[in-house]
């Protein structure tokens, strides 16, 4: 897996991947920084990020003026006024924007909240390990959210100590008031029952997994099921056979290698572990319709 991460950009320092950007601005704490987003300090600053994967969570308040674009997994989003976004580890992720933005970002680590709980994602399921929720909305409730926002940033910044603790404690509270909002807006999340604790369990399982397990048994082996009652599970919360999981989350990295880099197709094939590019062009072919090549060519 680390190997594959060389491919596509992959950032685990937050510094590193602000001087991507580039900004100019730096955080003492490897775990955990607040940005504040002003036009006074993104001022000529015009901004495109290619795709790229990050090992740390992401969340954001903004209101945009100007022109911005989001792409986040199959998703793409235009100029939108105001957004709320939860990104969590390892979704692929790309943008642009100039001085436009204005509002609140926090980038942080899960070790930031070892001390409260390890499995982040399970208290505040807005942080899937699946997908980035984007929710757009008018300035009126960017305007009605900033001063919830403002008290974590007001105790980051006055904390000369390089833990923010108090900051920390108070966007967990942050956390918990926008479950309420966006749930009124993503009806979908629901509490989970012991199948869809198995379901989360396996597709993050496949997410680490995927260049070097291919079969249901194998997974199932991990969660101490049989693969039959895996299957049975995964196809009745999902309408999906648990073989799919696997092959569409091979086949994401294998689309988003193909169109996001310059690599040769035989490269690609050797790192998501096929035995040569001639059986890495039939599993492309038979998922997306296209040999990689055709593929490469419709989306450069």
């Amino acid at each position: 897996m680390d190997q594959l991460n060389t491919l596509l950009p992959y950032y685990t320092d937050i510094n590193d991947f602000l001087a991507s950007i580039p900004w100019p601005g730096r955080t003492t704490n490897p775990d955990f920084y607040c940005l504040r987003l002003t036009k006074l300090n993104l001022e000529d600053l015009q901004v495109y990020k290619p795709p790229f994967k990050r090992s740390f969570y992401f969340f954001a308040l903004l209101h945009n003026s100007g022109s911005v674009e989001v792409n986040y997994g199959g998703k793409k989003v235009n100029n939108p006024e105001s957004y709320l976004v939860f990104h969590s580890p390892n979704l692929l992720y790309s943008f642009s924007h100039n001085n436009s933005l204005e509002g609140y970002v926090i980038y942080f680590k899960p070790a930031c909240y070892s001390f409260f709980k390890p499995d982040f994602h399970k208290t505040f399921p807005l942080f899937d390990v699946l997908h980035t929720n984007l929710f757009k909305f008018e300035y009126e409730t960017f305007r009605q959210l900033a001063p919830h926002f403002e008290e974590v940033f007001m105790a980051y910044e006055r904390s000369s100590q390089a833990q923010h603790m108090e900051a920390r404690i108070k966007l967990l509270g942050l956390l918990y008031f926008l479950e309420g909002y966006a749930n009124e807006k993503k009806q979908n999340i629901r509490q989970a029952n012991a199948q869809q604790l198995l379901l989360q369990r396996f597709i993050q399982l496949v997410n680490h997994h995927y260049i070097d397990k291919r079969t249901v048994k194998e997974y199932a082996d991990m969660l101490s099921v049989t693969a039959n009652y895996l299957s049975q599970s995964v196809k009745s919360l999902t309408g999906k056979n648990a073989l799919s999981y696997i092959a569409d989350r091979l086949t994401s990295e294998a689309r988003s290698l193909i169109q996001y880099t310059d690599f040769e197709i035989s490269r690609i094939a050797y790192q998501l572990n096929f035995s040569d590019p001639a059986n890495f062009g039939k599993f492309f072919k038979k998922q997306v319709g296209r040999s990689p090549l055709e593929y490469r060519k419709l989306h450069k």
